[in-house]
């Protein structure tokens, strides 16, 4: 779905010049980078949030579900065509068309995953590639893998690439985002036909040494009064060290009203209780009978709710054994009363400190390489598809595990999905399931020999498109001149180190 705004010669004239050098209004067509980790200790923070604890949060990750499957009949015929002439931007090792025997495919290592928190506030993962750029350090992967289409945040929280990823190892390192780049379509109207983003990392880091400090009874006796108080000792934390893992917990102070101004929470207490931290004389009892069915207020802080019983509920009537209800009588009906105060709420920090020393493994496309970018391609080429599929097909037959990367191979054909806001898409017969495969590189003359092509889409949704309820077709955006400008800008920053 392309936009109606007037480009007047700048498609033409970006996709005539040679690949490395986009016109400066290609940038036009760029939505305003969004920074996932802008200083060095942002990234160490997120780094060990995926390394700590054992990699709990790496092994603990569910693919990615958000707009995976598309119902068959939201696919047909598209309208995805070039809008200037084809071209390539070289991969890390440029190659010659692709001549291998099916049978035997080299599976690229710039293939990956990358992890994030989804709006569920859950690790989750998509399939990704490493791309090469000018400082090797670029990511491309589905739109809605780096973009938060959920909630109204920006992007997704905590974003890594690991390529080569299995099962805990990260043989190449951890790669942590640094700055997210897509197009003002998606970024702005989410639009399916633009569902790309290339992302910076900065270099891979590895862990050398992992210590865990025990904090949990330092913090336990010292509680705080309010969260802002509770969240500032944490944020003092995380400064003295590489991260904390835990959470702030609001306890009740029994002890305690809650004063003006002061967090509280409702609690209902004995009488007893009630006439000492209110004040409230014993014997006067006369004022808990009121004959109806509402809440009474004492004040701001305290008072009795009153619940009309049954006979049988009522007994003999007066205190029940805890001393939290009072039965009376009034008017021929029976009722109960009980008693309530406004709790002071203190906080404290349950967790550890996580010190986690790390190294530095250098950049994304010195240790795995990077794919060229294809684009304004002739619909009917033949592209390799690289993922993480995982998850069960409609019907319930479970295909793919997720653990280990697989490909497929096809010819690109037309395809629409209106549900995705898309009517300009490219598909290619797969029987990928959607849950990890969204993201999957799909790759132009790739060479089996150099495990490198161009890639030329990514898989955002799949769908059976024969109603069988057996996965049949991934999509992609179809990858244009659009596109290349949205990459050429991203490819011009350099990120750096964590360490």
């Amino acid at each position: 779905m392309k936009r109606t705004l007037a480009l007047g010669g700048i498609a033409a004239g970006l996709l005539a010049a040679a690949a490395v050098a986009a016109p400066a209004q290609a940038d036009t067509d760029v939505a305003p980078p969004v920074n996932l980790a802008n200083t060095n200790f942002a990234a160490k923070q997120v780094a060990a949030f995926w390394y700590g604890q054992g990699k709990a949060n790496l092994i603990n990750a569910t693919p990615y579900n958000v707009e995976t499957t598309v119902p068959s009949k939201h696919v047909s015929t598209g309208g995805a065509s070039a809008d200037s002439k084809a071209g390539v931007v070289g991969s890390s090792g440029d190659q010659k068309a692709a001549t291998a025997n099916l049978k035997n495919i080299n599976l690229p290592k710039t293939t990956g995953k990358v992890f994030f928190i989804g709006a569920d506030n859950k690790p989750h993962w998509c399939s990704a590639t490493s791309v090469q750029s000018q400082y090797k350090n670029l990511v491309a992967t589905a739109g809605h893998c780096v973009y938060d289409t959920v909630s109204n945040k920006a992007t997704l929280d905590k974003w890594v690439f690991i390529p080569g990823y299995y099962q805990g190892k990260t043989p190449w390192g951890i790669y942590v985002g640094k700055t997210a780049y897509t197009h003002y379509d998606f970024d702005n109207y989410e639009d399916g036909d633009r569902n790309y983003a290339f992302v910076t990392v900065y270099n891979g880091v590895q862990v050398t040494d992992v210590a865990v400090d025990k904090v949990k009874n330092w913090v336990n006796n010292r509680k705080f009064e309010t969260k802002a108080e509770a969240e500032k000792a944490r944020k003092d934390l995380e400064l003295k060290t590489t991260g904390w893992a835990g959470e702030i917990v609001a306890v009740p102070d029994y002890r305690h009203l809650a004063q003006k101004g002061e967090e509280s929470t409702k609690g209902y207490v004995s009488w007893d209780d009630f006439c000492r931290l209110t004040g409230w004389a014993k014997e006067n009892t006369d004022a808990l009978v009121r004959g109806d069915s509402t809440d009474v207020k004492l004040g701001k802080r305290a008072g009795f709710t009153i619940t009309r019983v049954s006979k049988q509920e009522y007994g003999n009537g007066g205190f029940s054994s805890d001393g939290k209800s009072f039965y009376y009588t009034k008017d021929n009906g029976y009722y109960k009363a009980q008693f309530w105060v406004l709790f002071d709420v203190d906080y404290i920090l349950k967790g550890k400190i996580v010190d986690i020393a790390l190294k530095d493994v250098g950049t994304l496309g010195g240790n795995v390489g990077g794919q060229g970018l294809a684009y304004n391609q002739k619909i009917g080429t033949s592209v390799f598809v690289f993922g993480y599929p995982s998850g069960s097909h409609p019907d319930g037959n479970y295909a793919f595990t997720g653990k280990t990367l697989k490909w497929a191979y096809g010819k690109t054909f037309k395809a629409a999905a209106p549900a995705l806001k898309a009517e300009e898409l490219v598909g290619i017969k797969s029987s990928f399931t959607g849950e990890g495969s969204i993201g999957s590189s799909w790759l132009y003359r790739y060479s089996n020999t150099k495990r490198l092509g161009y890639l030329n889409g990514v898989t955002i949704a799949v769908s059976d498109t024969d109603g069988n309820k057996r996965i049949d077709t991934s999509v992609s955006p179809y990858f244009d001149g659009e596109t290349l400008a949205v990459y050429q800008y991203a490819a011009k920053f350099a990120s750096g180190k964590i360490v």
